[in-house]
């Protein structure tokens, strides 16, 4: 089995490592050495990594994502080479699962928070991989919005959800713009999306993401 997520990993090290700690990135006002710190709490601080999406945890994960931050960068991105044993990035298709679609967003934030980015040409396989994830967020995230939505890859597949009996939006792209589509960078996703054009534009401007 192909190990795309822990490919993704390293390709993500070098480039921070590369661009240095304090380059920009997509996620607000974080640095590259805020996302790194996020990314090691996540698989590194189960007692604080709650705190990404329960917001009564919140406070005690920033001050934990503080203290990652603060340590040597390059000790950092040793860890983020070199996960933990007991964490899913040891487990092939569990890694997939949990840690790909996580790895390729973040790498991106980092490539496209500069103005003269281009995307990457994937492999087929990677891209399949993608759309996997693609299909499966936007079921998650688009499962109740108020029209329906088709998400189209050519080569892939299509996905339909949101309200059903609606007149429905196209939103096309290939399975990695679709991704960073469907976790809130819509601004920075190369996907187009066809239909009604106010309910075009409310989808452009929604809060997406899991």
């Amino acid at each position: 089995m192909t190990r795309y997520a822990f490919a993704e990993r390293l390709a993500l090290a070098d480039l921070m490592a590369e661009v240095g700690p304090d380059a920009p990135t997509l996620c607000g006002d974080w640095t590259v050495r805020d996302l790194l710190a996020h990314l090691l709490l996540r698989e590194r601080r189960p007692d604080a990594a709650a705190g990404i999406l329960i917001k009564r945890f919140a406070g005690h994960t920033a001050r934990v994502q503080r203290r990652y931050a603060a340590r040597d960068f390059d000790t950092l991105l040793t860890e983020l080479r070199h996960p933990p044993r007991w964490s899913p990035a040891g487990l092939g298709p569990l890694d997939e699962a949990v840690n790909l679609a996580e790895m390729f967003i973040h790498l991106e934030d980092i490539r496209r928070a500069v103005a003269d980015w281009a995307p990457r040409k994937l492999g087929p396989g990677l891209s399949e991989a993608l759309w996997g994830q693609a299909r499966r967020r936007a079921s998650l995230v688009l499962r109740r919005y108020p029209v329906q939505v088709r998400v189209i890859s050519p080569g892939h597949g299509t996905v339909t959800t949101g309200r059903a009996g609606t007149q429905p939006l196209n939103l096309t792209g290939t399975p990695g713009e679709l991704l960073m589509f469907l976790s809130g960078r819509q601004g920075h996703a190369r996907a187009s999306l066809d239909g009604p054009p106010e309910q075009a534009a409310r989808l452009r401007g929604a809060r997406l993401g899991v």
